[in-house]
């Protein structure tokens, strides 16, 4: 039996350490000789292999955050950093704030996440203003569901979505992305990616295209377009120079608008895939679109 005993530990301590969290523990103690940070507290980072941020929320936010986790290979990304909450009979509000963690670039980090947490402060401070207001009028009810999601997060693409959805009524709906190129710790725009502002005509007409077809296959598909819409209805004409957008996995162009943007409410938030042949002679170059 002591031999089996001594076989299996043997066995044990000839596992190799993944890389990967090789790297975790290297970064953690050059961390530590930088911040003087108390060695037990690196121990428990090495065997989590996993860095919290702090001032993460100690709620079930938290367990919905660190599903994005995937096993040892990659840091977490993108984090529930704080929710504000509120039920109160006929109002509620859901506000989840991330938190974008782990880039090198850290004006770049904190300054987005500085704005998604005075984004989600404001909501919360105009929604608690409208609640107390309508109280104080007779009552009336009123709702809101803001958070993220993340589109893309490759080797190279970290492409971030903030919602904000009115509960109540016409349940409008808003979509804002940010795009970031992880590789070169940048924020990328729009404009950033082409050479002058043809892109606005070329994304604008292939959009139309693909709305004229999508209206052609599906009767329920209704979209503002000059010859099809109603006279009371804005005509899409073209996406605006800073026109919200992400980068998909394949790495192509997606732009998104709001509900109720380019058609009703049936039509929900929109997104259209924009091919990279139509784009390719305005591109300033492939590391983004392919």
């Amino acid at each position: 039996m002591d031999e089996k005993l001594a076989k299996l530990k043997q066995q044990h301590m000839d596992i190799p350490i993944p890389k990967e969290l090789d790297f975790i523990v290297q970064k953690a103690i050059k961390q530590n000789r930088k911040k003087m940070i108390n060695l037990k507290a690196l121990a428990g980072i090495a065997a989590a292999g996993i860095i919290f941020v702090t001032g993460i929320n100690t709620s079930p936010a938290i367990a919905s955050a660190l599903s994005e986790v995937p096993i040892v290979g990659s840091l977490v990304k993108v984090l529930t950093f704080k929710t504000y909450k509120i039920d109160d009979g006929n109002f509620k509000a859901n506000i989840e704030v991330p938190a974008i963690t782990n880039l090198e670039n850290k004006a770049l980090e904190d300054t987005l996440n500085r704005k998604y947490l005075e984004e989600s402060k404001k909501l919360y401070q105009e929604f608690t203003a409208g609640m107390e207001s309508l109280k104080k009028n007779g009552g009336g009810h009123d709702g809101v569901d803001s958070g993220y999601v993340v589109k893309t997060d490759n080797d190279r693409i970290l492409s971030v979505g903030r919602y904000y959805v009115n509960t109540v009524g016409s349940s409008s709906t808003t979509f804002k992305y940010d795009t970031i190129d992880k590789k070169n710790q940048l924020f990328i725009t729009l404009p950033s990616l082409f050479k002058d502002d043809r892109y606005i005509s070329l994304i604008s007409e292939n959009i139309k295209m693909q709305m004229k077809e999508q209206m052609k296959n599906d009767p329920s598909k209704y979209y503002y377009l000059a010859g099809e819409s109603k006279p009371y209805n804005k005509i899409f004409e073209a996406i605006a120079a800073d026109q919200s957008f992400y980068i998909n996995n394949d790495g192509n162009l997606v732009i998104t608008f709001n509900k109720y943007e380019v058609g009703p409410g049936s039509t929900g938030v929109p997104e259209f895939t924009i091919p990279t042949s139509v784009l390719s002679d305005d591109l300033v170059s492939n590391e983004y679109i392919k």
